[in-house]
């Protein structure tokens, strides 16, 4: 038997579609079909195989479908993206005044809750990620309301009293909205607005969300009922936990049939405790438990102690204290491993660069080691076969920490 028969024999999937869903992102959907495309390539030309991507017009969806060739065997896959971008952009549509009024709110439920001071017994990283936009934005408004005391006392000798003031609070408030203007470098208004997302609701799903969420469920129902091999759920960064929950319901609303396509769930940079944590996620956390317990389900959750945005290697359901006294099956945890998988010369362009490090999973490894995002979303293996037989990151943190950790609903 030759190589590529052998290789050929392997392959347990010829099609399979793939459903995307992304963080707290305002962006449309074109820059991630573009990522994939040249970091698809890129890995292409470092490991030995080929991709061929194409993207698809028309339909009420937007998304791409790829060819490839790996280890002699041909594989077809449609990408579905699950856009919720347009929820997000409306979200950070606050002014500058609701915008510190909601700073003032996450602080207090964060703080308030006891929240904050057990994600820190986790991980530092994301915490620190998490109160960057608290003392940035504080920052921009100490600045403002000095330069404002500045303008109001520097010209007293020569207006009146009330003007005075009003050309200083005038000048504060032309302070703040230059650094508004400035946060597409600075990121302070979008990750407050990121954070604030779940959090201003105590953990609760957004209900904003409700709908869309459930027409998602829809969406990948109707993917299981064709003949395709394979259906794959990719959930990054807080699209992890919004994950959770679709697969959660698509199970309770529509059972798997036996024979049907197997049924993959990839995790990505999850901040899951961000949002599990807080005393009103016990739907969440029901859901962590839920799914942890699926037999027809291959749960595979990835992260790296390099990427600051992410709780590296936690597992999300027993940190959560969402793990049942039996059953627990899922997820299988593992590190992309950033410093062995990238080169020295590669990690270190990206050494400050931390969206691009929360992104890398979706990206080119230049010495690819098992974990390989084209491979899988992609590849002639299902996500269930590709990690068969792998075993957890011994490092990972297990250690039941929330402080709420009941699966009851608010």
């Amino acid at each position: 038997m030759t190589a590529e028969q052998a290789s050929s024999k392997s392959q347990d999937v010829r099609n399979r579609r793939v459903f995307y869903i992304p963080g707290y992102d305002p962006m449309l959907p074109r820059r991630y079909r573009e990522l994939y495309r040249s970091e698809g390539a890129l890995q292409a030309d470092i490991s030995g195989y080929s991709l061929d991507l194409k993207g698809k017009s028309g339909g009420e969806t937007y998304g791409w479908s790829v060819t490839s060739h790996m280890d002699g065997a041909d594989t077809t896959t449609d990408v579905e993206f699950l856009l919720w971008s347009d929820i997000v952009r409306v979200s950070m549509d606050r002014s500058i005044v609701g915008t510190f009024l909601l700073l003032a709110r996450v602080v207090w439920i964060y703080v308030g809750t006891g929240a904050l001071f057990r994600l820190m017994r986790l991980r530092k990283g994301p915490v620190i990620a998490a109160l960057y936009p608290v003392f940035m934005l504080t920052l921009q408004l100490m600045i403002a309301l000095l330069l404002g005391l500045v303008v109001r006392f520097g010209f007293a000798q020569f207006i009146p009293y009330g003007v005075g003031w009003a050309l200083g609070l005038g000048f504060g408030l032309w302070v703040l909205v230059w650094f508004r203007r400035l946060d597409k470098f600075l990121f302070a208004y979008y990750l407050l607005h990121d954070y604030a997302f779940s959090a201003q609701y105590y953990g609760a799903s957004p209900p904003q969300l409700a709908g869309r969420m459930q027409a998602f469920v829809e969406r990948i129902a109707k993917a299981l009922a064709s003949d395709t091999d394979e259906v794959l759920v990719v959930g990054h960064s807080s699209g992890a936990h919004l994950g959770v929950t679709v697969l959660a319901d698509l199970l309770r609303q529509h059972p798997l049939v036996p024979g049907g396509p197997k049924l993959g769930f990839l995790t990505l940079g999850q901040v899951v405790p961000m949002v599990s944590f807080l005393p009103k996620a016990g739907p969440l956390r029901r859901d962590l438990w839920y799914l942890s317990q699926q037999a027809h389900v291959t749960w595979v959750d990835v992260t790296a102690p390099g990427d600051g945005c992410t709780f590296a290697l936690c597992d999300p359901v027993a940190v959560s204290g969402a793990d049942p006294d039996q059953g627990k099956r899922w997820p299988l945890v593992f590190s992309a491993a950033f410093t062995q998988s990238l080169s020295p010369e590669l990690l270190k362009s990206l050494k400050w660069r931390f969206f691009r490090l929360h992104f890398q999973y979706l990206c080119a490894f230049d010495r690819p080691k098992d974990y390989d995002y084209f491979r899988i979303t992609a590849g002639p293996q299902s996500l269930a076969a590709r990690f068969a037989g792998r075993t957890p990151s011994p490092s990972r943190v297990t250690r039941a920490l929330s402080g709420f950790q009941s699966r009851e609903g608010p």
